[in-house]
């Protein structure tokens, strides 16, 4: 399936900022903004919600955590007891070390992993940006259209009003 997409460039960030805000008043179908360096408020405007990365690094880490401490107890009291030094054989301060290096790297790896095919950047991917100018210097903003609630003289005219430097369409093929 494919979509065609109306594409517009802003030479500063005020500009796009204003034109999303305006964007999603009117109910347009915004479907991403690419800056050359982050924007303050840009996701606000967007009405993008906060990121559940924090969540999924806590579900990949506390079972992590779990079973690292799980295992040197069971080793360390039940299946090869040393004494050493006299200490106890649960001795639970000699667990911190290996268990919180097996929580951060368990944490960190499902994180990853959990980003990358969340946000659907997997290997072959081919990347997808619209304007060259995103990576350097330009604000762009990228818009779905749809057949119902897009009305592109209105968009136009919006655009104008914020001091648009450059419109066009672009048409995504699916894989």
């Amino acid at each position: 399936m494919s979509r065609t997409f109306f594409i517009a460039s802003f030479s500063s960030a005020s500009d796009l900022l204003d034109t999303v805000r305006e964007a999603r008043r009117r109910g347009w179908t915004i479907h991403d903004a690419y800056v050359p360096f982050p924007v303050h408020g840009l996701d606000e405007a967007m009405g993008i919600k906060p990121s559940r990365l924090g969540w999924a690094c806590f579900l990949f880490g506390a079972p992590a955590l779990v079973a690292a401490l799980s295992f040197q107890s069971w080793v360390a009291a039940i299946d090869w007891p040393i004494n050493i030094g006299g200490k106890p054989f649960f001795f639970w301060q000699m667990f911190v070390p290996v268990g919180f290096e097996f929580t951060v790297l368990c944490a960190g790896l499902g994180t990853v992993a959990t980003l990358l095919v969340g946000q659907r950047l997997l290997p072959g991917r081919r990347p997808s940006v619209p304007d060259l100018g995103a990576t350097n210097d330009r604000f762009v903003l990228v818009l779905v259209k749809t057949n119902t609630a897009f009305d592109e003289e209105e968009v136009l005219s919006v655009c104008r009003r914020y001091r648009v430097v450059e419109t066009r369409d672009f048409l995504e093929n699916a894989p």
